[in-house]
């Protein structure tokens, strides 16, 4: 099965990223092309649809969360990407020293296109959210470095 995995270190702990990341109703919070995230439920089996900047409403279900390991997992109910069969993780991994990587990755069935074009659709979209991710925590870094100089 095709896949697509965006790694992003960021300068920031780990459970501040997780705790805006890892709230599966947060996305439209920190996602540029996503307008509005409604969530309905909650735990695994909560369900989502997206508001996107485009006009589309994906929606997607909770399958898993850990927020020890900082993972979740989702698959995609209905969406206007040309995959089928698409579920994707979230993981937030602590580096130690201050910094973290962000990770967003999908097993995926093209549909309708060639699994090239389905996974830079994918690439496309996780490298939107997890480029913005780096720079509000960046942006918010360079702030606190500025105020405590």
């Amino acid at each position: 099965m095709p896949s697509v995995s965006i790694r992003t270190p960021v300068r920031a702990p780990a459970a501040a990223l997780w705790d805006m990341v890892g709230r599966f109703n947060t996305l439209g919070q920190w996602h540029p092309l996503v307008r509005r995230s409604d969530t309905r439920g909650s735990g695994k089996g909560a369900m989502r649809r997206l508001r996107m900047m485009s006009g589309g409403a994906p929606i997607e279900r909770l399958e898993h969360v850990c927020h020890a390991e900082r993972v979740y997992l989702f698959s995609v109910v209905e969406g206007p990407l040309p995959v089928d069969h698409c579920v994707a993780e979230i993981r937030v991994t602590d580096k130690g020293d201050g910094t973290s990587v962000v990770e967003w990755s999908s097993n995926f069935v093209a549909c309708g296109v060639p699994v090239a074009e389905a996974a830079r659709a994918l690439h496309t979209v996780f490298e939107a959210g997890l480029d913005n991710v780096k720079r509000i925590y960046e942006s918010l870094s360079c702030v606190t470095t500025e105020r405590g100089t």
